[in-house]
């Protein structure tokens, strides 16, 4: 009855702290929405004309991005005004295109959103000239249907996106964050990360921004990494930049005990809530043995990949002529620069910015070596 008693006391005291919490987190985006509404009705009577005569300004504290709008409709303006605020964004609005790369050369904008069609300057000139002053701010053009074609064109002048209207506040406010999504891994594609050679426990404690590969041990085009052990036997398992693409694993289908593979064959399956993933064979060979605890706890090529996260055993068939194709010592480390930058830069995520693992598997983790074998 005590035992009970207690299992009792401590669900209920789990369901209070969860109801608690939810309701203070609810309290906070409350108050953080009525600030950015009492900014919102403040900013927009100060006035800018100093910098520009049509400009209507809205900052608001930590924006999530500095947005700069250009329309000559100013019922437009006031949407974007309302609608970006209330979503965390700093805003300034203009009526002319002239006004706007004025304010381009004077201030730090990650974003310009200009209309299409303007009397003074249209969209296309405002595109050229936004990039030509400022190659890092994204410029989105705003089109309506009869424009669209005209609007796809400006991709090839320098604009990363167009926004047709009318549109809700729900539709602008998820295409603004789609945008930033993208605008930030582009950044981080520009950072070159560091690498680092590890042994295989220290992949545990390496900072979620570095990337690690074993010491000792040989890695696969198709990123398993190869550890030859005492007995002539190879190790096999996933290596850090898999991982940390996958972010998680829920199931893992391992080689049957037994079984002889071909070097670029499928070893190993790999399940998550974003798909699956196959991983080719490093090497040819029989598999002796597998970890059998990853059946229990998958997690572990997540946690330790290079150690308890393991996947099997194999006895080589061809080591002397297969090795060949594997990488060890430095070229691993500038192979690694390659494949962050192509990752970060590739089109392989998904429309809520995750990662697609089917497209991750087909750009990754194919070796297509048969030819060569």
């Amino acid at each position: 009855m005590t035992a009970l008693l207690i299992i009792i006391m401590f669900v209920a005291f789990v369901g209070i702290d969860f109801l608690v919490r939810s309701s203070l987190r609810r309290m906070h985006e409350a108050r953080e929405r009525q600030a950015r509404e009492a900014v919102l009705n403040t900013s927009i009577r100060l006035d800018f004309t100093h910098e520009a005569k049509s400009l209507k300004r809205v900052e608001v504290p930590n924006p999530k991005a500095r947005i700069l709008a250009v329309d000559d409709e100013s019922v437009v303006l006031d949407s974007f005004r309302r609608i970006l605020v209330l979503e965390g964004f700093s805003v300034d609005t203009v009526e002319h295109g002239p006004e706007a790369l004025g304010l381009i050369q004077r201030r730090d904008y990650d974003f310009v959103f200009t209309d299409l069609k303007m009397p003074d300057m249209d969209g296309v000139e405002v595109v050229k000239a936004v990039k030509h002053l400022r190659p890092d701010v994204d410029v989105v053009v705003i089109t309506g249907y009869g424009s669209i074609e005209t609007a796809v064109q400006t991709l090839q002048q320098g604009a990363c996106e167009y926004v047709q209207k009318p549109f809700t506040a729900d539709e602008l406010g998820e295409f603004a964050k789609k945008l930033l999504i993208k605008r930030e891994a582009r950044i981080q594609a520009a950072q070159r990360p560091t690498v680092r050679v590890v042994s295989p426990e220290m992949a545990e404690v390496v900072p979620a921004s570095e990337y690690s590969v074993p010491g000792g041990a040989f890695l696969s085009s198709g990123h398993a990494w190869v550890r030859i052990e005492p007995e002539g036997q190879v190790r096999i398992g996933i290596d850090d930049f898999m991982r940390k693409a996958l972010g998680s694993v829920k199931e893992v289908i391992l080689p049957e005990r037994g079984k002889t593979f071909r070097q670029g064959d499928t070893l190993f399956t790999l399940k998550g809530l974003s798909g699956t993933v196959q991983v080719a064979a490093p090497l040819s060979g029989r598999i002796e043995h597998d970890n059998a605890g990853l059946k229990g706890d998958p997690g572990e090529m997540i946690h330790s990949p290079y150690d308890r996260g393991w996947v099997c055993l194999m006895t080589p068939s061809d080591l002397a002529t297969e090795l060949s194709s594997l990488k060890i010592g430095k070229p691993v480390i500038d192979w690694y620069q390659e494949e962050i930058a192509r990752l970060r830069g590739s089109n392989g995520l998904d429309s809520t910015g995750s990662l697609d693992w089917k497209t991750f598997e087909q750009q990754f983790l194919s070796m297509n070596v048969h030819a060569q074998v």
